[in-house]
């Protein structure tokens, strides 16, 4: 289980951060977010903390219906091909396996059996990455030139690696 789920949960990052590069404003909405919250805690990001960050949960979601493991089923979406976060804002829809249109872990007996480790995983890696860190794409890239086609073997991962240039933006706390 570890093993498949570090490899799931590392494209669930990869899409994120895609996602975010081709969309600035939403990016720098979730960073705002991230480190307000952690200017709170002397720059720290626990896992306690990920229950407040409500944007970057919305932004996880849309990765995870965007770029499901599965291929995603257009019929169930408005605008299904772009990435807004909002769509999920005062949404009672779960990816737990309750709501059909949205199962990016599976369902019933067949649904994912680390859906918390990985939903946890997830988040505190998104949130250091926005926390700590300030992105730009290499060679003075437009975000709509990032190729967003997907590479279909057990999971549906990029077609092409992701490269971004990352610029160090907050000292990591010190050791306590």
């Amino acid at each position: 289980m570890f093993v498949a789920g570090t490899e799931t949960t590392s494209t669930v990052v990869e899409w994120a951060m895609s996602e975010l590069m081709r969309n600035p404003e939403i990016m720098e909405r979730a960073q705002k977010e991230v480190r307000e919250l952690a200017a709170q805690r002397r720059n720290r990001l626990e896992e306690s903390d990920i229950s407040e960050l409500n944007y970057m949960k919305l932004i996880i979601n849309e990765t995870l219906r965007l770029h499901p493991p599965v291929p995603l089923d257009e019929r169930y979406w408005d605008d299904a091909e772009s990435f807004k976060p909002e769509r999920f804002q005062g949404s009672a829809m779960d990816f737990k396996g309750v709501d059909f249109e949205y199962l990016p872990f599976g369902a019933g007996r067949r649904i994912c059996p680390g859906i918390g480790f990985g939903m946890a995983t997830v988040e505190l890696a998104l949130g250091h990455l926005l926390l700590h860190f300030d992105w730009e794409l290499p060679h003075g890239m437009r975000p709509e030139e990032l190729d967003m086609c997907e590479a279909t073997s057990l999971i549906v991962a990029r077609k092409t690696e992701l490269k971004l240039i990352a610029t160090g933006r907050v000292p990591l706390p010190a050791a306590t």
